[in-house]
């Protein structure tokens, strides 16, 4: 069994971008484009027959938005392409944040109209603190849009490294005429497309400047010109850089049309690193090592309604996966045979006979595991990295039906659990409350708790304005420090105790009063990027 050559054949990557710069878009041409499915869904008006693949919850298919991070693996020139298309809308942030830590590689979508927006620069930062490379796709090139070499310029001063362009649009908009391909020398000429891949494509030899000057006219004559000044004035492209995270290959395209997306499959073959070394908190672990090991860091509950099912998304970090093996989960020392295991493409599921390091595979669980667990083939090993923030939003939760209250404790733990929300259970009373990065978060797991689970609820904001977790290395002051705030103490879902401030004054007062406390924004499996990561929180 040769563990290395199967790791090489990996590439783990996830889609992050601005909401509506067309990532769940191009996540769907993707799939096309590799084979893996043959017509593309796209995102509707709620009462279209179809909505994107990767989009399967019911109130993404309502509001045509990614609320939820949706897994897919495909094969293409035989590599095994785990894709994750990541919520583009900031108020689910942190499960993308948590995405990130699972993948080799990123691939930025942009609008070319808007340029780099808000929510794009703020994963971008996630992905430089972890070194994360990244490439990126310029998007929506059929529309009128903003000249290249000012795009170029703006991605360069968002990510703080040099841009790279691997391709060349001729014209734009109405204009647009093709894309040029740096790497390859040739030209693919435009032709909408859309939900079916064609297989008439027209490409025309690149070095044949007098042929694509009478084609093409002034669109070709300015492109040519801008490729000059944007080889004159940018570095070329050289792998080890973007691997380092020091440098980004751009493409062009509009993925609507089905346009630009072949040449970036090919690149994420080509360019993107296979699966590499991840931390522990006692060694590193190379992935061609011969003894299991992998960390979860996603939970979905209720991916299948009918069966009422919960699934640990599992990054393989080591060796070989197969059904029935037995791994010892770290944070219990408790065994598991995992014997329902799957691969998807969004909602789809096969049954996993065997997986390798970079592989995401879905294990059914009924609630021994948590966000952050680390199976091996019994090394007590424990993966680092895995980011929870403190909310800023709270809200108390009223049951519309009090006889409905068993259901509503089983929503709101396994909702909590995956990370959808984050729940709060009172170390002196009952009532629960729900924190949130963003609003909207609130209205999805209302709305999840109605559908999923049959509960009516009625949410009213609470006096809360933030929480931070607490930590003492002297174990009798913090215990004195529970007792003596044990109104404002609450407990999360894995039972970390969490001071609740009314103000920041509150806060500040009460560090004064108790210097030995640390009150913590973030909490996580441990790693040595968190504080980098808490950064972008308090920016």
């Amino acid at each position: 069994m040769n563990y290395s050559e199967e790791a090489a054949r990996r590439r783990t990557f996830a889609i992050i971008s601005h909401p509506d710069a067309g990532k769940t878009t191009l996540t769907e041409k993707l799939l096309l484009f590799a084979g893996a499915i043959q017509i593309a869904g796209s995102v509707k008006a709620r009462k279209a027959s179809r909505h994107a693949t990767s989009d399967w919850m019911e109130i993404e298919k309502q509001r045509g938005i990614s609320v939820a991070s949706s897994v897919m693996q495909m094969e293409y020139r035989d590599c095994v392409i785990n894709l994750l298309d990541t919520p583009g809308h900031q108020d689910f942030s942190e499960d993308t944040y948590r995405v990130l830590t699972a993948v080799d590689a990123a691939l930025m979508v942009i609008d070319a109209a808007n340029g780099v927006e808000a929510q794009t620069r703020r994963l971008i930062e996630v992905c430089r603190a972890r070194a994360t490379p990244i490439l990126t796709f310029i998007n929506k090139l059929d529309r009128e849009v903003r000249a290249p070499l000012d795009l170029l310029d703006e991605i360069e001063a968002a990510l703080g490294m040099p841009a790279a362009p691997l391709a060349w649009p001729i014209g734009q908009g109405k204009c647009f005429r093709g894309i040029y391909d740096l790497r390859a020398e040739h030209v693919r000429v435009f032709r909408p497309g859309g939900e079916r891949r064609s297989e008439a494509e027209e490409v025309l030899d690149g070095r044949d400047a007098a042929k694509l000057a009478a084609r093409f006219g002034a669109e070709y004559a300015q492109a040519r010109e801008e490729i000059e000044l944007a080889r004159a004035a940018m570095p070329a492209f050289a792998r080890q850089e973007f691997l380092a995270a020091r440098q980004t290959p751009v493409f062009f395209g509009s993925a609507i049309n089905n346009f630009g997306v072949r040449e970036v499959l090919e690149a994420l073959v080509d360019l993107a690193p296979p699966p590499g070394m991840r931390r522990a908190t006692r060694r590193e672990v190379r992935p061609d090592e011969a003894k299991f090991s992998g960390v979860v860091f996603k939970i979905q509950a209720n991916m299948d309604p009918a069966h009422r099912d919960r699934v640990a998304f599992l990054r393989v970090c080591s060796g070989r996966f197969a059904p029935g093996m037995r791994l010892k989960v770290r944070r219990t020392g408790k065994d598991l045979r995992p014997g329902n295991v799957v691969t998807f493409l969004s909602q789809r599921r096969d049954r996993v006979e065997e997986a390798y390091a970079g592989d995401i595979i879905g294990i059914a669980t009924h609630g021994g595991l948590q966000l952050g667990d680390t199976l091996s083939e019994g090394e007590d090993l424990q993966f680092t990295g895995l980011p929870f923030f403190a909310p800023e939003l709270f809200c108390t939760v009223e049951l519309a039906d009090p006889m409905k209250s068993k259901q509503l404790q089983k929503g709101l733990k396994e909702l909590g659990e995956e990370g959808a929300i984050q729940v709060f259970r009172p170390s002196a009373g009952s009532l629960m409350l729900l924190g949130a990065i963003g609003q909207l978060q609130f209205e999805v797991v209302a709305h999840r708790l109605k559908t999923e689970y049959g509960v009516e609820t009625r949410l009213a904001p609470a006096q809360y304005v933030g929480a931070r977790w607490v930590a003492c290395a002297d174990a009798a002051e913090l215990a004195r420090f529970l007792a003596a705030n044990r109104p404002r103490i609450f407990l999360d879902a894995a039972e970390t105790s969490a001071y609740l401030m009314t103000s920041r004054f509150d806060l500040d007062l009460t560090q004064e009063r108790w210097p030995g406390i640390d009150f913590l924004p973030m909490r996580e499996s441990s790693s040595s990027c968190g504080q980098r990561l808490e950064s972008l929180r308090t920016d």
